[in-house]
């Protein structure tokens, strides 16, 4: 079992407030009935989220809160204490970032990008705005071209900042990204370079064929949705490129010369058009 993770348990006992599941280690854990699916019998099993309720017991529940042990999240604090600030975590409980674990001292009602983490000697899950201690504590073991998953932390003179796999910091340059991001959105994203220094520069889109082969699909079935043909060539505004079909002018180009010599369309001033195969007898 393991303290702000998802479990999977056994049902070892039925009470009139819910179950009882086995956490090992002679540990019975309550699921209360609020959270029971019906026909849940002894020795079922369900998939759960452990922590400490308010009175500091072990205790279990169905509801899935926005971030678990291990990773970040943005999220609003809903009030703050001498005990800290206490934020929105999606569960009945709300999670406490300790004063000093506070950058600045939070506010009510902000959004903040924090990590949850558990505390090794209240063996309590919580929360810190000091989220550099917790990134780039490995070495970065990442291939070219590699998906990952970002989070957007910040906006910067070159572009954003944001977070790879929960585990390293990495970067988004301004002039490759063609689309608005917002503080804690979640995507997928690439890699691009692992510097000298260790640092990451990450793409919102796949890089090299892989890229091109991507686009080059956009383009065929935009094609297919406009009766064969798109108002579009290689002197086209890069903003209109977006507009229909969400890449960069530079990587259009390259797909479009894909097609061409795949005969799949022809170029002309007019723009894109499919081109017709006709079978061999």
């Amino acid at each position: 079992m393991e303290i702000g993770r998802y479990n999977t348990l056994r049902v070892v006992k039925k009470v009139a407030f819910g179950v009882y599941l086995d956490g090992g280690d002679q540990h019975e854990i309550l699921l209360p009935k609020r959270f029971v699916p019906e026909g849940l019998d002894i020795d079922d099993e369900i998939e759960v989220f452990i922590y400490h309720d308010n009175e500091g017991r072990l205790i279990a529940t169905t509801q899935r809160p926005l971030a678990t042990v291990g990773e970040f999240q943005w999220m609003k604090a809903n009030q703050v204490t001498n005990a800290g600030a206490f934020l929105e975590w999606g569960l009945m409980k709300e999670l406490l970032v300790p004063y000093r674990e506070q950058k600045a001292e939070m506010i009510a009602g902000r959004w903040y990008l924090v990590y949850v983490y558990l505390d090794f000697i209240t063996q309590r899950v919580v929360a810190s705005a000091r989220i550099d201690k917790f990134l780039d504590n490995l070495p970065p073991r990442y291939e070219y071209n590699q998906e990952v998953d970002l989070i957007v932390a910040d906006e910067t003179e070159l572009g954003y900042k944001v977070i790879i796999n929960h585990l390293h910091w990495g970067l988004l340059y301004r002039n490759e990204v063609f689309r608005t991001l917002r503080k804690g959105e979640k995507t997928k994203g690439y890699i691009k370079e692992v510097r000298e220094d260790d640092k990451i520069d990450v793409s919102l889109q796949p890089l090299g064929y892989d890229k091109v082969e991507g686009i080059a699909q956009q383009i065929l079935r935009a094609l297919e949705q406009n009766n064969g043909t798109l108002p579009l060539h290689d002197k086209s505004d890069a903003d209109e490129i977006y507009a229909l079909l969400g890449c960069s002018k530079k990587s259009f180009k390259k797909a479009i010369g894909a097609l061409y010599k795949q005969q799949l369309i022809t170029l002309d001033e007019n723009g894109i058009t499919q081109r017709t195969r006709i079978s061999e007898e």
